[in-house]
């Protein structure tokens, strides 16, 4: 049960004067932001004295897939490798310091590694290199963008792929198998979970898209009922499932639970560019005619036309997945032949300039990850060249009107919105000069697209506190802020006071 509070001598971030307030809670909503001093608390209310601290909303991470988040934190990170062969001397030295352990037939579990970048690498994924360092346990690397998986022998044969020439799987196939590895009891991942989630209250976040790939209401409702409760979560909804969603009635931003909310119907259009599948005009440099050098286009206008229409009706709105550029101008079709506004995109990495400033006109919300481009602009350069200028587009989408959601695609980049505002406004990461630097977005903008609420009266008793203003730091300074505490529906979730 939520309990009167008060919050004392706070600065408020964005405000006009910096002066201190006072911030008044009740039943986890805001009930008056007052001159410091000039609130007479109740008798039984809590006080928290902030000596001067900052406050904004609480943080929002518009795209991550929690389940693969939570494993990921448990997983060998192969992100540093450089090449396929330093890949897989990290995973053999991994398996000679902690070898996973036996089934109940005595097999050897799979061991399950994330995060490999082929996409710069000079060698290319292989069998030797992989078997050569794992003997015989299975093992099963996820690519950083989770659109392809790199499998030894021992794996293609538990998984019924037994004389596949390189173990390197792309798309549908890769999904197909991350679903198979990332089967671990509910009583684990749950645990994993509540521990990623209290981790993001640690960094400020008070709220989630989820887009993981399966049903997650029900893991959510078993969540939060077991006192998992340190975030809100919205939860899309992909096509296999849009019609058990629409029999049971759910619609877009209703609530199913004290802080579970039905989220959108996820499509994806197209792979993504780390893959070499993003779905573009222009041709991939050495792909041979034969293997799609333009990326693979998974849902074509006349498939999704129909698919937007079935849940735009029942009241489930759309988040379609589009990272090349022809992609996105599909995308952006159908959207107009449909005339429903409040569609989003999710990422919208590389635009054709005739269509930047149809997502102002058509209303539609661009949810992009600026971590991205700083992963991704090596590949980018490589595999995009000449394109660039429309990578990772914020400023132009800003300017035509679009409004921007900003988000780390978890586990693709970690989930901390001071980690992607950092990307957004620096377009800057470990040093390196900026990356298109005139794309870049201001703090204040940053922020905003961040957001859920404001420090106002009325508003939800969702908050951020940190020891500095956000809106003062250099840009690099965001990615490493301090947060001192978060509240949640006028409870704290992180207190380091």
């Amino acid at each position: 049960m939520n309990t009167a509070s008060v919050l004392r001598n706070a600065r408020v971030v964005g405000s006009d004067h910096g002066d201190a307030v006072d911030i008044a809670i009740s039943d986890g909503r805001i009930a008056a932001v007052s001159p410091a001093g000039a609130h007479t608390p109740d008798a039984d209310a809590e006080v928290t004295e902030l000596d001067g601290r900052w406050v904004a909303p609480g943080l929002w991470d518009s795209h991550i897939h929690m389940n693969q988040w939570a494993l990921a934190t448990h997983r060998l990170d192969v992100s540093s490798a450089m090449s396929a062969r330093e890949a897989a001397g990290l995973v053999a030295e991994a398996l000679r310091t902690s070898p996973p352990a036996l089934d109940h037939a005595g097999q050897p579990l799979t061991f399950v590694a994330n995060g490999f970048r082929d996409g710069v690498w000079p060698d290319a994924p292989n069998l030797d290199d992989l078997d050569a360092a794992s003997a015989n346990i299975p093992v099963v690397l996820v690519s950083f963008d989770l659109h392809a998986v790199w499998l030894n022998t021992p794996a293609l044969e538990r998984y019924g792929l037994a004389g596949h020439p390189t173990g390197l799987l792309r798309e549908d196939p890769a999904f197909e198998i991350e679903r198979r590895v990332n089967e671990v009891p509910d009583s684990v991942l749950d645990a994993w979970v509540s521990e990623a989630a209290a981790a993001a209250a640690a960094r400020g976040v008070v709220g989630v898209v989820d887009l993981e790939m399966s049903w997650s209401m029900d893991a959510w409702l078993r969540r939060q009922a077991a006192g998992v409760d340190a975030l809100r979560v919205e939860f899309g909804i992909y096509t296999q499932d849009i019609e058990r969603a629409i029999g049971m009635g759910l619609r877009t931003g209703q609530r199913v639970g004290e802080l579970l909310t039905v989220g959108r119907h996820k499509i994806l259009t197209d792979g993504s560019l780390g893959t070499r599948t993003a779905y573009c005009f222009d041709p991939y440099p050495g792909v041979p005619a034969d293997q799609h050098p333009h990326g693979l286009l998974t849902v074509p206008p006349e498939e999704l036309l129909p698919l937007l229409r079935r849940s735009a009706d029942a009241g489930i709105l759309a988040t379609v997945h589009a990272i090349g550029d022809h992609a996105n101008s599909h995308v952006l079709d159908v959207f107009e032949q449909l005339g429903v506004r409040g569609g989003r995109v999710e990422h919208a990495q590389l635009l054709a300039e005739a269509d930047i400033a149809r997502f102002g006109r058509l209303g539609i919300e661009a949810s992009v990850q600026p971590e991205h481009a700083m992963d991704d602009r090596d590949i980018a350069e490589r595999h995009w060249h000449g394109r660039t200028e429309r990578a990772f587009m914020l400023r132009s989408l800003l300017d035509v009107g679009a409004t921007l959601l900003l988000g780390s695609d978890a586990p693709v980049a970690p989930l901390d919105p001071w980690v992607t505002m950092s990307a957004a406004v620096s377009r800057s990461r470990d040093g390196r000069l900026p990356w298109h630097p005139e794309q870049a977005i201001t703090t204040r903008e940053a922020l905003a697209s961040s957001v859920r609420s404001s420090v106002r009266s009325g508003e939800a008793a969702d908050l951020v506190v940190t020891d500095e203003n956000p809106l003062e730091l250099e840009a690099v300074s965001l990615r490493t802020m301090e947060v001192a505490a978060t509240m949640l529906d006028g409870r704290w979730t992180f207190l380091d006071l």
